[in-house]
């Protein structure tokens, strides 16, 4: 029998700029826990990680030297993985420090980074993506071949994806992030990804995540509508919708494998995640 859909992607969002060690042991913030972590990431199923540097108080840094040694530390044990790194404006809001990362070359260049398609409300800031900045961010990664990961929080997002495609901003291939359920953005509900995944242009790679407790519903969402998934403590830092345990990357990597494979979706590895999203050979 033919399987309906392709093999998944998992994308693992690890660190993010939020969790912190008083919230929980588990999330990554030195070097050497981000390197850990990211192949143990990769051993349990993972094709991409998704990368924030941390500084030595556990703040987000935007310093090009940090990702590097963090790049090389996971290529030196899984030359395979899928590395994006973030460009966000949620702490750096200038577009030098935003863009510092992509000018990383040679063994420790990115295969990917994130690019935001708005602006938002987060619970405690809001986060300006202004038109220019999106702009200068994509030009930049297209100059660099570096592969945007396209982040969705609501569907106007999308719209603008659009118009950067219309003027050759943005070129294939095409991966979108959508980010569901953050207070003030598109709520966690299979109508509202539905409707996202529908407005998406043709011929794209797109993934789901909820925002906290509504991670694993978005992620088996996906799964059944033939998307891949974003996971990862940046997002969730509980195993259970409950919020009674903690989770830990590797653990909500794995649930997400036993449920494809019971949901008949293989699980692609980083070099069949490169084809599937069709850049294997530009970076």
């Amino acid at each position: 029998m033919i399987a309906p859909f392709p093999k998944l992607i998992i994308n693992a969002a690890i660190t993010g700029m939020i969790p912190k060690k008083s919230d929980t042991p588990h999330v990554p913030v030195t070097a050497e826990e981000i390197i850990a972590d990211a192949v143990m990431c990769g051993r349990a199923g993972a094709s991409i990680v998704h990368l924030h540097a941390r500084d030595a108080n556990g703040d987000p840094d935007y310093r090009k030297e940090v990702y590097a040694e963090i790049i090389r530390g996971i290529r030196s044990l899984s030359p395979d993985l899928i590395i994006c790194v973030t460009t966000s404006g949620r702490t750096h809001t200038s577009f030098e420090k935003r863009s510092d990362v992509l000018g990383l070359e040679g063994a420790v260049a990115p295969d990917m980074a994130s690019l935001t398609l708005g602006s938002m409300n987060f619970p405690r800031q809001a986060v300006v993506n202004a038109p220019e900045m999106i702009k200068r961010l994509a030009l930049q990664m297209k100059e660099r071949r570096i592969i945007p990961e396209l982040e969705v929080f609501e569907p106007g997002m999308i719209t603008t994806a659009k118009a950067l495609i219309d003027m050759g901003i943005l070129v294939p291939p095409y991966y979108f992030n959508l980010l569901l359920g953050s207070i003030y953005s598109t709520p966690a509900t299979m109508f509202d990804l539905s409707h996202m995944v529908q407005s998406l242009p043709a011929q794209v790679t797109w993934a789901a995540t909820g925002i906290g407790a509504s991670q694993l519903q978005i992620n088996v969402a996906a799964i059944l509508m033939g998307g891949n998934v974003r996971v990862g403590l940046e997002d969730n830092i509980f195993h259970d919708f409950r919020k009674r345990e903690l989770g830990t990357n590797e653990g909500l990597i794995q649930r997400i494998v036993r449920l494809a494979n019971e949901l008949g979706r293989d699980i692609a590895t980083p070099r069949e995640a490169r084809a599937l999203m069709g850049f294997a050979g530009r970076v």
